[in-house]
C-alpha cells in the first residue's frame, strides 16, 4: 500500500478516514492511505474543511463516522 499524497511512493502506515457528511452518511467512510511524512497534511486538508476524519494504522476498518461535535480529535 502507498501513500495517498500526489507523487509520493512512501509505504502507507496510516488511514485517513474521512467523509463529506453533506453527501454521504455517516456509514460511508472514505480511506486515504498516508506515510508517516503525510499523514498530518492529509489529516489537515480533511479537517480544515470541517469534515468528520480520524487517522488510524493501515489496515484497520473504520465502519462509520458521527457528524463533529467540536475541535480537532485526532487518534494515534
Amino acid at each position: 500500500m502507498r501513500c495517498s499524497r500526489s507523487g509520493c511512493r512512501a509505504a502507507a502506515e496510516w488511514a485517513v478516514n474521512w467523509r463529506n457528511p453533506r453527501i454521504h452518511g455517516i456509514d460511508r467512510v472514505k480511506v486515504w492511505l498516508a506515510c508517516d511524512e503525510h499523514r498530518d497534511y492529509l489529516y489537515d486538508y480533511v479537517d480544515a474543511r470541517g469534515f468528520p476524519v480520524t487517522l488510524t494504522p493501515a489496515g484497520t476498518v473504520v465502519e462509520s463516522l458521527p457528524d463533529r461535535d467540536g475541535p480537532r480529535d485526532q487518534e494515534e
